[in-house]
Formats: structure tokens, C-alpha cells, sequence
């Protein structure tokens, strides 16, 4: 007798997958959340667009090599591995979707902080974020479109209209953040340094919260926890080969890795919270966390293996600084006697 894989009232069952139905569901709980996702989504978009400096932006745009492979990168090597990684392990039609959402979102903020510790170009890093951001308007939808024919019928839909409203309505904190940028620029610093803090805050409260109201989510299968550990690895390295094909230097190749494996997570939590139904979230809230788990475990483990050179050029900075005063004294010394 084959063994029982899920119990009779699971609400999806697929191989060892399995989810309960509601228990006690609170949906004021979940109305909360989602207000609270939005405003303070909105908050973080804000402080990104206080790092965007209008000058610098058009300065890359003039000369977009670096952002066209980048725009490669984030909405052709992303979602494309997010469809292939869904079919390779075949999940769950709900599942593959959110994977294929992470997969088409624009690029995180974090990713301008360990762009700073990896030594990267950060210019081009805050202008890669900010015009994958605007980009996301049009090609999110459309990469969807292309990628979600196989999962979609009758019962699963993609709210398009809920995504690009969500877009939509992101772009303007954006661009009101480069506007205090351009006119209170040490406002600006303050308002990021918030907007960080903010950033963190919204993973925490995700986390805590959608584990409270969505506890079922957790209850999954290996496949889910292998395709988020792997995919922002394969992301990070797929952006940094390509980048090298092309002949971007080591530093804006390490940019351009860091833009495409750090995804908004955020952004793909929000847009789930407010487009699918309850029974859908069961399937769908783990995997954005998942995914942010293990982009900032790469990271980090990448910022860590830069240490040793990030105190090797601390010091060498130091001893020259110190070496400083002894060059100023022979110079006056050398002028006197001559």
C-alpha cells in the first residue's frame, strides 16, 4: 500500500507538499500587514530615490553600456532562470508563480551598501537600481506574460492590473526622493540612513507577522528551499560572467552581479500580499523571505572574503596619511636650503 503523502483535507497537495486549511484566519490581521507593506515599501522606495543624483544618472544614460547589460541581466538572465528552475523541479503551478514575480522584479536597494563594500562602482550600481525600478513598470507585466502561460487557467491568475498599479504608485517616492535629493541633499542622508533601518524593519515584520497569519506557507517542499538558496547565487554569478564577456572591468562586473541577484524582496512580498488570494498566499508568502534569506547570505559572504583588502587599503591609506607630514617637512627643508 502506497503511504499517505497529505491528509484527505489538505487544501493543495503535490507529492510531499501539503497545506491545511484556515484555522481561525484572521483577516484584520492580514488587512493590517498589507497597509503596513505598502507604507512602508513607499518609505523605503523614498530613501532609494535620496541616493539617485539626477546628474550622475543621465551621465550613465548618456553612455548606457552598463545599464543595457544590466537591463539584460535583470529581465533576461532573471526570469529566465526562474522558469527554468520552476520546470526543473517541477513546483506547483502557485509556487512557480511567485518564483517567476521574484524573478521579474527590479533590483533591491541593499544591493547600493554591498556595492560600497565590494568596492564597486556605485554610480552606476544606484543607477542600475533606479532604472530597473522604472523599467519594472513595462517589463515586469510583460516578462509574466511571456513566462506564466503554463501555470495560468481558470482558477490561477496573474493580477496584472494589481501589479501595475503597485508599480506604478512606487515610482512616485521614487522620484520624490530624487527631488529632495536635488534640493536638501544633507536631508537626503538622513532620510537614507531611516530608509535602511526602515528596509530591515519591513523584512522582520514580514517574516514574524506573515509566519503568524500564513503558518501553512512553511509546510513545503525541499524543492522550494533549493531553488530559493540557489537562485540568487545563480544570479549573482550569471550577472558577473556576462558582464566579463562583454568587457566591463572586474569592478563594474562586480556591480552589475550584485544588481542582478539582488532582488526586491520586498517588492515581491507586497505585490503577493496584495494581488492573490488567502488559500494562494499559503503557497506563495514563504518564498520571497526564503529568497532574502539567502541573497544577503551571498552577499555577505562575498563582503566577508573582501575584508582582508578592505583593511589593506585602510592601511595603506593610513601610513600614507601618516607619511604626509614627514614629505611636507623635507619639502620645506629642501626649499629653505636651496
Amino acid at each position: 500500500m502506497d503511504p499517505q503523502v497529505c491528509l484527505e483535507n489538505a487544501t493543495h497537495c503535490n507529492g510531499t507538499s501539503c497545506l491545511m486549511p484556515h484555522d481561525n484566519f484572521n483577516e484584520i490581521l492580514s488587512l493590517v500587514l498589507s497597509i503596513v507593506l505598502t507604507v512602508m515599501l513607499a518609505i523605503v522606495m523614498f530613501a532609494m530615490g535620496c541616493t539617485v543624483e539626477a546628474s550622475r544618472l543621465w551621465a550613465h544614460v548618456r553612455r548606457p553600456w552598463g545599464i543595457f547589460v544590466g537591463f539584460l541581466c535583470q529581465f533576461g538572465i532573471m526570469p529566465l532562470t526562474a522558469f527554468l528552475l520552476s520546470l526543473a523541479f517541477q513546483v506547483h503551478p502557485v509556487q512557480a508563480i511567485v518564483i517567476m514575480i521574484m524573478g521579474c522584479c527590479p533590483g533591491g536597494s541593499s544591493s547600493n551598501i554591498i556595492a560600497y563594500w565590494l568596492d564597486g562602482d556605485m554610480d552606476l550600481s544606484i543607477s542600475m537600481t533606479a532604472c530597473s525600478t522604472i523599467l519594472a513598470m513595462g517589463m515586469m507585466p510583460l516578462c509574466l506574460f511571456i513566462y506564466t502561460k503554463m501555470w495560468t487557467d481558470n482558477d490561477i491568475q496573474i493580477p496584472y492590473e494589481s501589479i501595475g498599479i503597485t508599480l506604478v504608485t512606487l515610482l512616485i517616492p521614487v522620484a520624490l526622493g530624487m527631488y529632495v535629493k536635488h534640493r536638501f541633499p544633507k536631508k537626503a542622508k538622513i532620510i537614507l540612513k531611516t530608509g535602511s533601518i526602515v528596509g530591515v524593519c519591513l523584512i522582520v515584520i514580514i517574516a514574524i507577522v506573515g509566519g503568524v497569519l500564513y503558518q501553512s506557507s512553511w509546510v513545503i517542499a525541499p524543492s522550494l528551499w533549493i531553488i530559493g538558496t540557489i537562485y540568487p547565487a545563480i544570479g549573482f554569478s550569471l550577472g558577473f560572467l556576462l558582464a566579463r564577456i562583454v568587457g566591463l572591468p572586474s569592478y563594474r562586473a562586480r556591480t552589475v552581479a550584485l544588481e542582478t541577484g539582488f532582488q526586491n524582496s520586498q517588492l515581491c512580498s507586497t505585490i503577493v500580499q496584495l494581488s492573490f488570494s488567502l488559500e494562494e498566499l499559503e503557497m506563495m508568502f514563504s518564498f520571497p523571505l526564503i529568497y532574502s534569506i539567502f541573497q544577503i547570505f551571498f552577499a555577505g559572504v562575498a563582503v566577508g572574503g573582501n575584508v582582508p583588502l578592505i583593511l589593506l587599503s585602510l592601511h595603506e591609506t593610513q601610513r600614507l596619511n601618516d607619511n604626509r607630514p614627514v614629505l611636507t617637512e623635507i619639502i620645506i627643508i629642501i626649499n629653505e636650503t636651496t
